[in-house]
């Protein structure tokens, strides 16, 4: 690429902010720390994406760059989403307003900003994020699996430094593979759901949902005296990770179970995809450094490699997961920028 500098903007579109970060054509990220303002998804698609378009020429002021320099913007946003960005017709917890049924919110961008847009779901942007900054310059050589806990858990599959998409965009959806529950569960604990409709997936344990679906009510049962007892479910569930920081017991019986879930998701990964990496992303990862390192240790040991994957494997974290969508957006964005004009 000769000439003028060219710039690419990451959105990162979520249930109350947007993220946003803006990425040169080498690779370089110009900004350092989150830069956030309303995202407005409530209030239905045209003050959405109003709201894009400001956190877009917002994050320009910041990092100094003129509107003229920036050539391809990435968006990227919760699901379920085809692959080009069209919202489901049946809605989703994000993108509760009738007007989001069906919309094509990459379009809508695309046109409102004037500038070609590439789409991805949030997780996919923060596995591929997370493959580009641990890989650096080998990651177009190498493969990885990334899983996000949230809300719901979120992840991605990434082959020479690219997302898989599948044929519909819905590869990746980690969170719905089923796992086996054969010693995972204790004895009398009920088979997890998954607010989907499916049983004994990989969401319906390991998810902030799954906490307080399946797995806190199970456990205050086995623990009546515990402090969690007099909390709404929902309350609770989010103060699970401070108490498994302290060492409680009835939390480290959760997170156990959860990292338990997320070894069986990646060994099924394993015996598809044999990547070169896992990622994991979210919930106990986000906490205290030695509670962190207890349960990523958990996920790899719950993980069944051969020895030869075993010694050319590596678990990590997701880095800077806050924003982790908006530079993975923004990534894809310029990947996208570059195979147009036939650069590798």
């Amino acid at each position: 690429m000769t000439g003028m500098p060219r710039f690419v903007v990451g959105l990162d579109n979520g249930g109350t902010k947007n993220n946003s970060t803006v990425l040169d054509e080498t690779g370089r990220f110009l900004i350092g720390e989150m830069i956030e303002r309303p995202s407005r998804v409530g209030d239905g698609p045209e003050a959405a994406i109003s709201a894009l378009e400001s956190s877009f020429d917002h994050v320009l002021a910041v990092a100094g760059v003129a509107r003229g320099s920036v050539h391809a913007v990435g968006l990227d946003t919760p699901g379920p989403a085809s692959a080009e960005g069209v919202l489901s017709s049946k809605g989703s917890t994000n993108f509760a307003h009738i007007g989001w049924r069906g919309f094509d919110i990459r379009r809508a961008l695309e046109q409102r900003l004037g500038l070609p847009v590439t789409y991805s779901n949030d997780g996919n942007a923060a596995a591929l994020y997370a493959h580009h900054a641990y890989f650096g310059e080998l990651a177009a050589e190498r493969s990885s699996v990334s899983v996000i806990i949230g809300t719901g858990l979120g992840g991605g599959v990434v082959e020479g430094g690219r997302i898989i998409l599948g044929a519909a965009g819905m590869a990746g959806e980690l969170g719905h593979v089923y796992i086996p529950m054969d010693g995972l569960l204790v004895d009398g604990q009920p088979t997890p759901s998954c607010n989907c409709g499916f049983v004994a997936d990989a969401e319906s344990v390991a998810s902030l949902a799954g906490i307080e679906r399946n797995l806190l009510p199970f456990w205050l049962a086995q623990y009546p005296d515990h402090p969690l007892a007099s909390s709404p479910l929902g309350e609770g569930a989010k103060l699970v990770r401070s108490y498994g920081e302290g060492g409680d017991p009835l939390a480290l019986e959760i997170f156990r179970q959860q990292a338990i879930a997320l070894g069986r998701l990646f060994t099924i990964a394993n015996n598809f995809i044999d990547p070169h990496a896992y990622f994991v992303g979210g919930g106990a990862v986000e906490a205290a450094v030695s509670f962190r390192e207890w349960f990523l240790e958990l996920v790899a040991q719950h993980t069944v490699l051969r020895d030869e994957q075993r010694r050319s494997a590596t678990f990590a974290l997701v880095p800077d997961l806050d924003m982790a969508g908006a530079r993975g957006a923004a990534i894809a964005a310029l990947g996208s920028l570059r195979a147009d004009r036939g650069v590798e």
